[in-house]
């Protein structure tokens, strides 16, 4: 550097010198403690009679920078998709208008995401953005287009009612004839007879059969529950068939022709009588389930009450598994993703297998078992991801907290699984979005950045420097340590009356000491720390950034200069 000063642009003379004793000495100081807080980093310097002890001076590792970068990499992990960059110089920024440094940390930190007056801590950081052009429709063009909806709805909710309807009747046929089947079954007296009337309707045995006829009466009884039952049967008299009872011989063309209509009438009927037979036993079914419920209660209520929440948090607990599946399933490299995966190169390998081929054969029985063909949904959408089952949780999940809600005194609204996942009441939603609703779609709040606790955190380093991971010792510390124990053993160089000077005047520069409260902190924190009868002095440089240059210059005219060499 000096060589390039004295030949390159043959400077007459250089000097020199430590940027904090420049502003010290601008300011006028003769003995005292400079806390130095710049853009790279932090050092506590004493001064006796303008000369700095710079063997007593300790350096903290954390400036303007640091708190930017810090900064920085809390928002990335805050907002981890947000669609902006925000720059070096941006963070800066950020730093510079929005942080402060608080009174009482801990105290603060622990009530700032409290509704009451987030409004005013949350301060809102708006990014360029482009918004989605929206056309704006007449009322009528609304309403006509409202209306076109519900009719869609109302036909669609026909023709799902309607395709539910045949695949009932669809599967109560399959479920005669497999009854029929197993009654057939039981007059035939050979093994070899049975064996071949199983093997002609796909099954490798009775028991194969038996297991489907159980399947059946399952899921029949449960669309019967949840659908069928609402149909109501509109004729009054039962309807009759004639047509039926006449052999086909005795009927011509037409005739057979109604004959087949009439006994599609009338397998649809039967449908629906079963369909009612079985609504009034379910019926009858909950209501016994109901009173001896209620007895139950009744008898040891603190038992049926604990009984309750063990239900309730297992609905919980399932419904989190399956949120985080469907987490999981977002993420490529997950494990679910990765056997999701496996599943589908399984399925598209035209190889077969190598059980198939140490098997000795190519014989494909999948679909055997109706399970097998659960292997589609789980490639299409993850494991656990049926809607019905889904709603059947939200369903027996809101049952359980009305009954809580209803006889356990100490289960109130705000303990239900809807008033916790409320965002009003959501911490993460106030670290998130402060106190305000957010709109996934609206590409405004999808560009902006809360900052709230990042506020005094980002400042609160250079008193705790642990807070970012840093093995040093915070300001407050090295201050009473130098002002305590170094200058007391340094007593042969140092008389008590300089000590004392020293402890009057601790003299504040540095562009990162102009946070608001910065030094009301430290003055509090040092008095907190030194001797009570101790007299102590804060006070900061006239301008922390452009003092050091001020004092440089001044020094040009010959005037005295801590640490400066010529």
């Amino acid at each position: 550097m000096s060589e390039i000063l004295f030949e390159c642009y043959g400077a007459p003379s250089v000097a020199y010198g430590i940027d904090s004793l420049f502003s010290y000495s601008y300011n006028g100081g003769r003995n005292g403690l400079i806390m130095d807080s710049s853009y790279t980093s932090t050092h506590l310097i004493p001064v006796i009679n303008s000369k700095p002890l710079l063997s007593q001076t300790t350096r903290l590792n954390w400036g303007r920078f640091q708190s930017a970068q810090y900064l920085l990499k809390l928002l990335r992990l805050k907002y981890p998709t947000f669609p902006g960059k925000i720059s070096d110089n941006q963070a800066e920024d950020l730093v510079r208008e929005h942080c402060y440094v608080s009174q009482n940390y801990e105290e603060e930190l622990s009530h700032y995401l409290d509704w009451t007056g987030l409004e005013d801590r949350d301060h809102i950081v708006q990014f360029p953005y482009t918004e989605a052009v929206v056309i704006q429709k007449t009322e009528e063009e609304l309403a006509a287009a409202a209306e076109k909806r519900k009719e869609s709805g109302r036909r669609l909710q026909a023709q799902a009612a309607k395709m539910r309807l045949d695949k009932l009747k669809r599967k109560e046929e399959e479920l005669e004839y497999y009854i029929q089947l197993q009654a057939q079954l039981e007059e035939i007296t050979t093994k070899k007879e049975k064996a071949r009337v199983l093997e002609s309707n796909d099954f490798d045995d009775e028991n194969q059969l038996n297991k489907r006829v159980k399947e059946l009466e399952a899921s029949i009884k449960k669309a019967r529950n949840k659908d069928v039952g609402d149909v109501e049967e509109e004729q009054v008299e039962e309807p009759t068939f004639p047509l039926l009872e006449v052999p086909d011989d005795q009927l011509d063309e037409e005739g057979i022709k109604q004959k087949r209509q009439q006994r599609l009438m009338k397998s649809n009927y039967d449908a629906r009588q079963r369909a009612k037979i079985e609504k009034e036993k379910e019926k009858a079914r909950l209501a016994e389930e109901q009173r001896l419920d209620d007895e139950r209660r009744e008898s040891d209520p603190q038992g049926w009450i604990e009984e309750r929440k063990i239900a309730r948090q297992a609905i919980i607990q399932k419904m989190k598994d399956r949120e985080r599946l469907k987490a999981e399933l977002g993420n490529r490299k997950s494990l679910a993703n990765q056997m999701r995966m496996k599943s589908i190169a399984n399925l598209a390998s035209d190889n077969p297998t190598k059980k198939r081929r140490r098997g000795g054969g190519d014989d494909d029985t999948f679909g055997a078992d109706d399970a097998d063909w659960g292997v589609y949904r789980t490639i299409a959408t993850g494991e656990g991801s049926d809607d019905e089952e889904e709603e059947d949780l939200n369903k027996n999940l809101k049952d359980i907290e009305s009954q809580l809600l209803k006889h356990d005194p100490n289960f109130t609204e705000e303990s239900t699984r809807e008033a916790q996942t409320d965002w009003t009441k959501s911490i993460l939603h106030a670290f998130l979005h402060g106190p305000y609703p957010f709109d996934s779609e609206s590409q405004k709040e999808i560009n902006q950045i809360h900052l709230n606790v990042e506020r005094i955190r980002v400042p609160e380093i250079i008193f705790q420097p642990t807070i970012a991971g840093l093995d040093q010792a915070g300001i407050i510390e090295i201050a009473s340590t130098i002002l305590t124990e170094r200058l007391s053993s340094s007593s042969s160089l140092i008389s008590p009356a300089q000590r004392d000077a020293v402890l009057k005047d601790i003299f504040l520069t540095g562009g990162n000491t102009l946070f608001a409260g910065f030094e009301e902190r430290l003055r509090a924190e040092l008095r907190a720390a030194l001797p009570a009868e101790q007299e102590i002095g804060v006070r900061r440089a006239k301008d922390c950034v452009l003092d050091a240059w001020r004092g440089a210059a001044g020094g040009r005219s010959g005037r005295r200069v801590g640490g400066v060499r010529e």
